[in-house]
């Protein structure tokens, strides 16, 4: 096919520098514009710079992020190009917020690869973040149609299976983080895996920066790790893990760990976000093929999850990952050391663990989602908490969670397995609580309490972290908040 005629001169000026308002002039906006079921829908927070119209400004997203270049392009008389272009259909002011606008922008689901996080990524936040006409702009939240949601294989397990598993229900399970990090030999590093497990935990795991360092190859972790593992498992009677993390500088390297740790064993192993989202879809497809429960730790997305006007959301990355498919994920605590306001952190849950997910603002939700019976994942709280929270770490986070406690079981005055013991006593005595009617969130200092005058572990670990709090402001909250009604 040959053009009729090519763009004239003035067309291919730079239309931002002439003044005109080229991408809502090119169809890039439409107010009329009703979504299809099919469409992939984004909320994005659009800071335009100044004397930059927000219609304008939410136009330039939905080009930018679809067909559009800085200039008209003769080549799109070559094809249906409007077929392909985002809609941006509505702009709204943030409440509060001023200079900051909701813009809703519907995506053909044409534009997307079939089960590729990858390609939805590229095309959803590619060069659009760097543009100077924007002051920022945040990925808000996403509408995953349900025709591509069942293009993704999701979660190689899921909630009910991993229960299944491990033999183990009607209770968070209970993790810890091997500290410190860095530096221990394999054998101290097996040392604490087994101490934790025998004391009462379900996990141990590796963290996010210990892979295959000088002072302990990843070979040797995985040998003494899985004998702590395999001793407390005989000395105990259930079912325990270790997660061995796999990450590594490239896919063979992560094949060959991953299928190490399933040669001696493991039943579990983990990845950090960092490796990308092809490499952990390929990880979830390895895992669902040999029964591995593949666990995700979040590592390096405070850099553009945390900030209030740039960046994505942490809700997106959550949808993202529950379609590429991990069975756990690092989602926040609310109570300990890191980012999470507690109405964002519910959000973030119910993303992970509901089949539909309805349109909430007031938990930063702005769209219905539909997972078709997508398995659910299973959310992981981890960072700076301690037996004592365990009725707010019930209350907030529920029971289908792993609640990870590093410093509040390694750090016990009376050692490690006594950290564990009084970890599981206190999820023990609440769960009790919960069941039988009594408001263990009120009262929960109190059932804690007495718990531990049978339990020197927990006495002690009470003693040691009932003042331990990190009360912060949060940097991520929802901009609607319920408004109390009269009577």
């Amino acid at each position: 096919m040959t053009p009729t005629s090519a763009p004239t001169t003035e067309q291919k000026k730079d239309r931002w520098a002439s003044g005109v308002t080229p991408y809502a002039e090119m169809g890039y906006y439409d107010a009329d514009y009703v979504p299809k079921p099919t469409d992939v829908l984004c909320a994005f927070r659009v800071t335009p710079q100044p004397g930059v119209d927000p219609i304008e400004a939410a136009a330039a997203v939905a080009g930018e992020s679809s067909t559009a270049t800085w200039t008209v392009v003769w080549t799109d008389r070559l094809t249906d190009h409007k077929h392909y272009q985002a809609k941006a259909y509505d702009v709204s002011a943030v409440p509060g917020r001023e200079g900051e606008y909701i813009a809703r922008i519907a995506y053909d689901i044409d534009l997307f690869e079939e089960g590729s996080i990858a390609n939805l990524t590229s095309s959803i936040i590619g060069n659009v973040f760097g543009f100077k006409a924007l002051k920022a702009l945040r990925l808000e939240d996403m509408r995953i149609p349900t025709v591509y949601v069942k293009t993704f294989q999701g979660p190689p397990h899921g909630i009910v299976i991993e229960r299944e598993y491990l033999d183990k229900f009607g209770r968070p399970l209970l993790g810890a983080t091997v500290k410190p990090k860095l530096g221990l030999s394999a054998k101290n590093y097996g040392r604490v895996v087994y101490e934790a497990l025998r004391g009462g935990l379900d996990f141990t795991k590796d963290d996010e920066n210990i892979n295959s360092q000088p002072f302990m190859r990843w070979r040797d972790r995985y040998l003494y790790a899985m004998e702590g593992v395999q001793r407390a498992t005989a000395t105990s009677g259930e079912v325990k893990g270790h997660y061995m993390n796999v990450t590594a500088a490239t896919m063979e390297d992560m094949y060959e760990r991953a299928e190490f740790a399933k040669e001696i064993g493991s039943v579990i192993i983990m990845m950090d976000l960092t490796v990308g989202y092809t490499a952990m879809q390929s990880m979830s497809s390895w895992a669902r093929r040999n029964g591995v429960i593949l666990h995700l730790h979040r590592a390096g997305h405070g850099t553009y999850t945390r900030q209030k006007t740039h960046g994505v959301s942490f809700r997106v990355i959550s949808k993202w990952c529950r379609l590429l498919g991990v069975d756990h994920i690092h989602a926040g605590t609310v109570v300990g050391k890191l980012e999470g306001d507690p109405a964002m952190i519910k959000g973030y849950y119910d993303t992970l663990r509901l089949d539909h997910v309805p349109e909430n603002p007031e938990h930063g939700i702005f769209f219905d989602q539909d997972w078709c019976s997508l398995a659910p994942v299973m959310p992981v709280a981890s960072g700076g908490i301690h037996a004592g929270q365990m009725h707010q770490l019930l209350q907030y986070l529920g029971e289908d969670v792993v609640l990870q406690f590093g410093g509040g079981t390694i750090g016990h005055p009376m050692g490690i397995a006594a950290g564990a013991t009084a970890n599981r006593v206190a999820v023990e005595a609440m769960i009790q609580a919960r069941n039988e009617g009594r408001d263990y969130f009120q009262e929960g200092p109190d059932i804690l309490e007495n718990a531990a005058k049978g339990c020197p572990e927990l006495d002690a670990a009470l003693q040691v972290w009932k003042d331990i709090t990190f009360d912060f402001q949060s940097t991520d909250t929802p901009d609607y908040v319920v408004t109390p009604t009269a009577g």
